[in-house]
């Protein structure tokens, strides 16, 4: 089983109206296919590549702003997604490859936190590092753009997997996905996000929500057989 959809980015590329497009594009199109009841087993982004120093001074906010935006597009898709890394990965391609559910990475893999004139980019990758692997042990990388190496992106739980086969690792994720709903997936990730900052009262009110939803498609399905 294949992706329906999938993206490539270079993060050697400065960020662009164009890489925004291009997310933009791959989410309205898994979206319409979602709402038409396509069958979309998941999307996969391959990333490689990293900016050089000064990449940074050719931005504006305005347009880091509807990258960001298109990136949590794709990071709360109706559907699984799955980024595949490979070579140094920084820029749009290592914050592309955090947003997925399912992270694999060639073993030449480093992620890379690129710095502008003074520090490292101060941009949501660097968030969504922390919230994958705590403040302490991404520190060096956060504060100093001191790469990480696949096997140790890997024993952090940044990346999922290490492997040479990037489409057999696809495969698997979808195979993992099987007959499950991605408008469920997305309601279970959102819980997910959710449990790390909302407290067991604000959280229990979704929670039994997501199950009553889940026991009347349950009930459904048994009055159809």
């Amino acid at each position: 089983m294949h992706p329906l959809y999938a993206l490539e980015l270079d993060g050697s590329e400065p960020m662009s109206a164009t890489a925004v497009k291009a997310v933009a594009a791959l989410c309205d199109r898994t979206e319409d296919a979602a709402r038409a009841g396509a069958d979309v087993p998941v999307v996969a982004v391959h990333v490689t590549g990293a900016p050089d120093h000064g990449w940074a001074g050719r931005l504006d906010v305005m347009l880091v702003t509807k990258w960001e935006r298109a990136l949590r597009r794709l990071e709360r898709l109706p559907v699984a997604t799955v980024a595949v890394a490979r070579g140094d990965c920084g820029g749009t391609a290592l914050e592309a490859f955090l947003a997925a559910d399912v992270r694999v990475a060639a073993p030449d893999t480093r992620l890379l936190l690129p710095r502008d004139a003074t520090a490292t980019w101060p941009g949501m990758a660097g968030y969504r590092l922390v919230r994958l692997a705590g403040v302490a042990r991404i520190r060096r990388a956060f504060l100093f753009g001191r790469p990480v190496e696949a096997a140790e992106a890997r024993d952090l739980g940044v990346v999922d997997e290490l492997t040479d086969d990037p489409a057999a690792a696809v495969a698997a994720v979808a195979e993992l996905v099987g007959e499950l709903s991605g408008k469920e997936i997305a309601i279970r990730r959102q819980l997910m996000f959710d449990a790390a900052t909302t407290g067991f009262e604000d959280a229990l009110g979704a929670h039994l929500a997501a199950c009553d939803r889940a026991l009347r498609q349950g009930a459904a399905e048994v009055e159809t057989l």
